[in-house]
């Protein structure tokens, strides 16, 4: 690699050395990613290391060639297609060769971008947690205000909603990375943007989905002197997914995810739905504790920043597929 930098700030380039290694296929993996991201975006490196695949290995030029050619194939017949769609549709007001408004938001290009990002997102946002987060998120407004509910229920609605909420996004995070969770982990993950950056972005989407609803439903619930409000479970649920994540690089993501809410169900969960109603409702303010006061929530803002660092320093190890 050549280094050149300017105001500080170091860049890096593939030297002829590095693009003969790469052509000849002895580059290690994790340095052979480095190369392929960074010629996405700089065309000089790019050029030097197509020069050096083509010299080194003249079939895979040829190959190349052929791939570029059929690509460019592909978007001209797409670009015809579209244009003659749009073409064809017209509307009140608009001129043969216009789109209707309407038309061009409802075209089928918008709807497959749509499910893309779906897909990408993670198989969490696809299966069965998402209903299960919904469940969760209605049964709990249902508890405090259906009918025939008693009055101990609908006063520990919340709290119970409190202290199951921070393990629903682990369970989402154990189904949104991984082999035993996507068909597609080892093509994804052996790609530039796998490995940690892939499942941060997965554990965003499965948080940005949970965050919002388990929030509106703790905010629709009564209100009740002196307990935790809707927001209390955010640190709690973002330092066990962070520990859950950093615990992943040492076991596996399925597993690290299982073990953390495991040890909250047996601590917290499972003492607050194993009594009666009338003791749940004391069950579910002596697990409050863990999310009032300031106290609290500084040391489930420590605890997160602590994994949040083990993370940075472990990052490395989702590199490896046979762990995960």
């Amino acid at each position: 690699m050549t280094t050149t930098g300017g105001g500080g700030m170091p860049h890096w380039h593939v030297s002829e050395e590095l693009a003969g290694r790469y052509a000849a296929g002895s580059v290690p993996e994790t340095d052979a990613w480095s190369v392929e991201k960074h010629v996405e975006a700089c065309g000089g490196c790019a050029a030097r290391l197509s020069a050096a695949v083509r010299t080194a290995r003249p079939e895979a030029g040829a190959a190349l060639d052929a791939v570029r050619a059929g690509v460019l194939a592909a978007v001209v017949a797409r670009e015809v297609s579209a244009d003659g769609a749009s073409a064809a549709v017209t509307a009140p007001g608009t001129t043969a060769g216009a789109p209707a408004r309407g038309a061009r938001r409802r075209s089928p290009g918008a709807v497959t971008r749509a499910g893309r990002l779906l897909w990408a997102a993670g198989p969490a946002l696809r299966g069965p947690w998402l209903l299960a987060l919904v469940l969760v998120a209605v049964g709990a407004v249902a508890l405090a205000y259906g009918a025939g509910a008693g009055a101990g229920a609908g006063e520990a609605a919340r709290p119970l909603l409190l202290v199951v909420a921070p393990v629903l996004p682990l369970a989402g995070v154990a189904l949104s990375y991984g082999r035993h969770a996507d068909p597609m982990h080892e093509i994804t993950a052996a790609t530039p943007s796998g490995g940690v950056r892939l499942l941060l972005t997965r554990t965003a989407a499965v948080l940005a989905v949970s965050i919002p609803a388990l929030t509106l439903a703790g905010a629709a619930l009564p209100a009740s002197a002196g307990r935790p409000g809707a927001a209390a479970w955010l640190l709690p649920g973002l330092a066990m997914t962070l520990a859950a994540l950093a615990l992943g690089s040492y076991v596996g993501c399925r597993t690290g995810a299982t073990s953390v809410a495991l040890a909250w169900a047996a601590a917290v969960v499972l003492p607050a739905f194993a009594a009666s109603p009338p003791a749940s409702v004391t069950a579910a303010a002596s697990a409050a504790r863990y999310f009032s006061g300031p106290a609290a929530q500084a040391g489930w803002a420590a605890g997160a920043l602590v994994c949040a660092a083990l993370l940075a320093v472990r990052r490395r190890s989702f590199d490896h597929l046979e762990t995960l």
